[in-house]
């Protein structure tokens, strides 16, 4: 089967060819504006490719075969929300042009009622997201262990994914410090079924009666309403201090696990242990993992920082452009499988433990399907803001487990999507709605929208020819597990669950010596930002049960003496799985940046076509915007280019300062420069050197590396003759995500 991109590639091939303009994700809509207000009527504009809303089912879940256009807005007039017609919307309805505005302007009360109400409450946790359509298609490989038919050989069924963050509110940004939600909704033959996890496999607390106090201390202060979206505050760390089943969740955070790079090279979990059930009833234990096919890749903390201010929207730019040019991420579902016991342990670990993971090296995924997203939204509110999600959200096979993590969860989500959506009608939102026929006997409430009939809704009746019939097994019903529930009624949690230290320290153990010394980085500044001392010298005490280097480096950044540990320091075999390096992936949808100046225009359109031809986003940087040499559209200018936004950074000459190069027009070039090269060039090469990413040039390229005093025979600086050959030799460093021989590490973390 021929790989989405190509087509998208042919396209762009022909525009830089002279079919048309080059097919750079980011444009705004499906036809370009006139330069003049457009006074002829026409109908509404089409969506752009890409770009697609829910499939169209009825609130009850019967597809109609309604193209998607038709439940757009439609006609080339200006109407009321009752299909009037009008003739201005600019002017409220006044007594005299200079008179009182008079009561009975229909239409100013009704647009101004309608904006009054469009925010709906945001979400308590998980408030900034971005969603997408796709499929997902089974490989029939977990058949053995699920009846679940969407599971079965070669199934596809339509998904739709929405990632998060969970700190911050709706307005914060992307890039920062902390968990990510990995949420997919699939509209399967038996009903939804939403697998709700995170980015990471664990949980800062083992019982949901936590949650509360968790996200209570975690969020802003409630005094202030700061620090936004970030954990880098007292009342945090306070928690975490006290609260230590926390460990293993927070030193994942602070590892470059914690700041992804994108959310297509970000890892998905289902967290909890579930149970499956086969066609003949027996029952496996299973933990659900999203494996992503470009691999997992972090950014560095400084990139994040320099990007929550320069592009606030990275992550969701990074994932609506990467669909719209073609280049669709991809995930794997696998399962971790486990003897369904009375004891639900497996090589000592608890699975019901939320807090803890079961190395892969013990238990590898099994791949059992591929979920790609391949349609971006057409309106952000109605979907990705309106979906909701529930871990209760079930199909036959797929069952859970007595973890109290999970269900308080089951209790929660219902609870959620009362108040933010406004009744209980929640799932006949489009996004919302089931692939499958819907006669659930619930009636009214607010927004209902499906017209049922008949006059008998309960059961057993007579009346309605006693319709609906309950359905067994046999008929696809979906049947609880009919496990043993037994013991006293008390507060308290098994033996098992008091580890709170060793699975911290596995992690630790696992991570390569740049990983280690990322993640000392991040403790550091987390706790330097915290006010009271008490809580800095008791999280050392914290840092010193998972490893006694670890406390040491955090210590010394903090200018505090390194306790002494508590407890016995574990001896776990390290993981590699754990670690983000090691390893080599494609390097579809990587941006690359080309540094070009006027004369350069024959060789950038080569590598520009080349980058094209791979897959990727070429994004040329030139000294201002408009047609490079009259032939090339310019994207990026030095004023408003920042390395944060590439992967690669290519040189194809040495551009003199611009005419706006000085501090009061940019300040990122200073005060200006005697040098050849522009200054804010050199500010763009050095912290790409800086973040280890591949840098490359030829031509009189060399002459910006002396300049920004870049050691040409540096890892990952790359020379050559040609652009072309200078791309090749770049593509092979992007595979490894960055060059990360720029990166010593202490000899204590080596």
């Amino acid at each position: 089967m021929e790989h989405p991109i190509k087509s998208t590639v042919e396209k762009v091939v022909d525009a830089v060819t002279g079919g048309g303009p080059a097919e750079i994700p980011g444009v705004p809509n499906s036809e370009p504006p006139s330069l003049e207000e457009p006074t002829e009527p026409r109908e509404p504009l089409p969506p752009k490719p890409d770009q697609s809303g829910p499939d169209t089912f009825s609130p009850t879940g019967q597809p109609t075969g309604v193209p998607q256009d038709k439940v757009a807005q439609g006609g080339a007039y200006l109407t009321t929300a009752q299909g009037l017609r009008l003739p201005d919307t600019d002017h409220s309805l006044k007594a005299g042009p200079r008179g009182p505005v008079l009561l009975q302007d229909h239409h100013l009360r009704e647009k101004v009622m309608h904006f009054d109400h469009e925010r709906i409450p945001e979400r308590v946790v998980h408030a900034r997201g971005a969603g997408a359509h796709g499929v997902f298609r089974g490989y029939g490989a977990a058949s053995n262990v699920t009846k679940a038919a969407f599971l079965a050989k070669d199934v596809e069924t339509p998904v739709f994914v929405r990632f998060s963050t969970v700190i911050g509110s709706r307005g914060s940004a992307d890039t920062v410090r902390d968990t990510r939600g990995f949420a997919t909704k699939f509209y399967t033959s038996e009903g939804v079924f939403d697998l709700v996890g995170n980015n990471c496999p664990i949980f800062f607390i083992q019982d949901a009666i936590k949650f509360p106090d968790v996200i209570h201390a975690a969020k802003w202060h409630p005094d202030r309403e700061i620090p936004q979206a970030q954990t880098a505050h007292d009342t945090f760390w306070d928690f975490v201090g006290l609260h230590t089943e926390g460990t293993f969740h927070t030193i994942w955070n602070m590892s470059d696990r914690g700041i992804p790079r994108s959310y297509r090279m970000m890892e998905g979990f289902g967290v909890h242990t579930f149970r499956l059930v086969n066609a003949e009833g027996a029952t496996t234990l299973v933990k659900f993992h999203w494996k992503p096919k470009l691999g997992v890749h972090s950014l560095v903390w400084e990139e994040a920082q320099l990007l929550n201010g320069v592009d606030p929207d990275f992550h969701r730019r990074d994932l609506f452009d990467a669909i719209e040019s073609g280049a669709y991420p991809e995930w794997e579902l696998g399962i971790q499988v486990f003897p369904d016991t009375p004891e639900q342990m497996f090589e000592g670990i608890d699975l019901l433990d939320s807090t803890k993971i079961v190395p892969e090296e013990l238990a590898p995924v099994q791949p059992i399907g591929l979920l790609t997203l391949n349609r971006n939204t057409s309106n952000f509110f109605a979907e990705t803001e309106q979906v909701a999600f529930h871990v209760g959200h079930l199909v036959p096979g797929i069952d859970v487990t007595d973890d109290p993590l999970l269900a308080g969860r089951l209790f929660s989500y219902l609870d959620t999507q009362i108040t933010r959506l406004a009744g209980p009608n929640f799932p006949q939102i489009p996004i919302n709605r089931p692939h499958a026929p819907v006669n659930d006997m619930l009636r009214d409430g607010f927004h209902q929208t499906a017209v049922h009939r008949g006059v008998a809704p309960y059961r057993p009746n007579s009346l309605d020819g006693g319709c609906p019939f309950t359905a067994g097994a046999a008929e696809g019903g979906y049947v609880e597990v009919p496990t043993q529930v037994s013991g006293r009624k008390v507060r308290e949690a098994p033996a098992s669950y008091a580890d709170h230290f060793s699975q911290a320290r596995l992690f630790w153990l696992s991570l390569t010596p740049v990983e280690r010394e990322h993640t000392i980085a991040a403790y550091t500044f987390e706790l330097a930002k915290c006010y009271e001392q008490a809580i800095k010298e008791r999280y050392l005490r914290v840092l010193a049960n998972i490893d006694p280097v670890l406390c040491e480096q955090v210590a010394e950044g903090l200018g505090l003496p390194a306790p002494a540990g508590s407890e016995p320091l574990a001896d776990p075999r390290p993981s590699p799985a754990l670690s983000q390096l090691g390893r080599t992936w494609p390097a579809d949808g990587r941006i690359i940046g080309i540094i070009a100046s006027d004369d350069d225009t024959a060789a950038v359109g080569d590598v520009r076509q080349a980058v094209f031809e791979g897959g990727m986003v070429p994004l040329i940087i030139a000294p201002t915007g408009g047609m490079l040499g009259g032939t090339l559209p310019v994207q990026r200018t030095f004023v408003t280019a920042r390395s944060v936004e590439f992967d690669a950074l290519l040189v194809a000459s040495a551009p003199a300062p611009g005419k706006d190069a000085y501090g009061a027009r940019d300040a990122k070039a200073g005060g200006g420069s005697d040098a050849a090269v522009d200054p804010r060039v050199l500010l763009l090469i050095t912290e790409a050197y800086r973040h280890a990413k591949p840098i490359g040039g030829w031509g009189t390229a060399s002459q910006v590396f002396t300049q920004a005093g870049i050691p040409t025979q540096a890892p990952g600086v790359l020379l050559g003759d040609d652009g072309p050959t200078v791309l090749r030799e770049t593509l092979q460093l992007l595979a490894a995500h960055r060059v990360w021989d720029r990166f010593p590490a202490a000899a204590a973390l080596t």
